[in-house]
């Protein structure tokens, strides 16, 4: 395979699991307006928690399925207990709290399952090598290629197309609007908190057989993802799907190509939006 249509589709396959990762977080950005630093770790829990579940049963995808729910047990109580008293707070309060949480998880991470590097085993369906456009690809990263697009899909239609997806709008649009016409706001910022972190623990467990699971991870998965919200703009998903992409291109282009520079594209590549559109591809300025 041409190594332009092999970095391409890399390229590709890493935006879908930022747009798995940035989703939740940009929805949780814009309606909550807390920059939660946690959100990396959520993902660091889902790929521990799917490891031990793929170990136990042997089944990558009851691992799938079964990681996201204790992720969102976690965020459920985070949120509740400890985020909802500040809401009224300085949002330095939220920041402090949710970077405090990091360290936290971190130290849980390492108590149970060490410092060590582990992979969580591919399913034995998508092990092989498919041909695709005239040469020969990973059926495991095809594979997250379709998941995103599939998330990507079913996240729009519940945002645009729900009722529940139009309270969620309206919210990040206006909260103390929705606030006055009778929605329940502190249901539907526990529940956005929620599923924003459910997504992130599912990443966590299909980004596992790449990039592998170990305590750290949290923090280099963290600062992609708020570029990506950065440059698609807080609060939209449309933004965050696009963002996704552009960072997930230029950083493996960076990678391919300038390998000692690839960080700095990926920067490279925010300034230049955010000079054209200071609030993000799809945000208000």
């Amino acid at each position: 395979m041409d190594l332009f249509i092999s970095q391409t589709l890399n390229g590709l396959v890493y935006g879908a699991l930022l747009f798995l990762l940035a989703s939740g977080l940009s929805l949780i950005f814009g309606l909550m307006g807390v920059v939660n630093l946690a959100h990396g770790s959520f993902f660091m829990l889902g790929a521990f928690v799917g490891l031990s579940v793929a170990k136990a049963t042997g089944s990558f995808w009851l691992a799938m399925l079964l990681a996201p729910l204790p992720v969102a047990a976690i965020a459920l109580a985070m949120e509740v207990f400890f985020l909802r008293p500040l809401y009224k707070r300085e949002k330095l309060d939220q920041v402090l709290l949710t970077f405090g949480f990091s360290f936290v998880f971190t130290d849980l991470v390492e108590s149970f399952w060490g410092k060590d590097t582990f992979s969580i085993s591919e399913p034995p369906s998508l092990e092989d090598s498919i041909e695709f456009l005239g040469g020969f690809f990973p059926s495991y990263r095809l594979a997250m290629l379709g998941f995103g697009l599939l998330a990507a899909l079913i996240l729009w239609l519940i945002i645009d197309r729900t009722r529940a997806g139009a309270m969620v709008r309206a919210g990040v649009d206006d909260s103390a609007t929705a606030m006055g016409i009778g929605l329940n706001v502190p249901l539907l910022l526990t529940t956005t908190f929620t599923c924003g972190a459910a997504l992130a623990g599912l990443a966590g467990v299909i980004a596992g057989p790449i990039l592998g699971v170990y305590s750290g991870v949290d923090v280099e998965v963290l600062i992609p993802a708020f570029i990506v919200i950065v440059v698609g703009g807080m609060g939209s998903l449309k933004g965050a799907f696009v963002g996704s992409i552009v960072i997930g291109m230029a950083d493996t282009f960076g990678k391919a190509y300038l390998p000692e520079t690839a960080m700095f594209l990926t920067y490279v590549a925010m300034i230049l939006i955010l000079l054209a559109r200071p609030g993000g591809l799809f945000g208000k300025v």
